[in-house]
């Protein structure tokens, strides 16, 4: 148990320092993608986690990237509604049996298309509520819609990309 939560702090401190170090630097298609792999950090709580724990944490990971940004509230509002929208896509995505508390919603765990649905739902509603809250208007709705998808797909490339790099299960040849 120690060592779950100890490696979930890691996690938490490794993605907000990558984030907000290296990923919020980079100029991709001149500010079209813009991706936020800090992110994964909630799409990849254990299933077990309580619904209060997964809002507290996810109040505090926009909370530490509102911190490093300079944007206050936008980050936090973000992730309080993607980690109440996980919440949710939880129930929506149950197996019958229910979960099995010893894997995570991760690729190797659930396979991917259960992940991608997860996920692309996810981080998505994430960057809709971020970008729309960034203009603070729908004068532009298409074009900040099409931004929005845009990162949201770099984001995905760059959790499947994080998650196959860092996968610790041996696979067969």
């Amino acid at each position: 148990m120690i060592t779950k939560v100890r490696n979930h702090i890691l996690s938490f401190i490794l993605l907000v320092l990558l984030q907000a170090l290296v990923l919020d630097h980079l100029d991709l298609a001149h500010g079209w993608v813009v991706p936020y792999l800090y992110v994964l950090f909630i799409i990849s709580l254990p299933f077990d986690t309580p619904p209060w724990a997964t809002l507290v944490l996810g109040f505090l990971l926009g909370l530490a990237m509102d911190f490093f940004s300079s944007t206050p509230g936008m980050h936090t509002s973000a992730c309080v509604v993607m980690a109440y929208g996980r919440i949710w896509m939880l129930r929506i995505l149950a197996p019958r049996d229910g979960y099995d508390y010893d894997k995570r919603p991760i690729v190797q765990h659930m396979g991917l298309t259960w992940y991608m649905t997860f996920a692309a739902v996810l981080v998505v509603l994430h960057h809709l509520w971020l970008f729309f809250v960034e203009v603070y208007r729908f004068d532009d709705f298409f074009t900040t819609f099409l931004r929005a998808l845009m990162s949201a797909a770099a984001t995905l490339i760059l959790c499947l990309l994080a998650q196959a790099l860092t996968s610790r299960e041996i696979r067969s040849r």
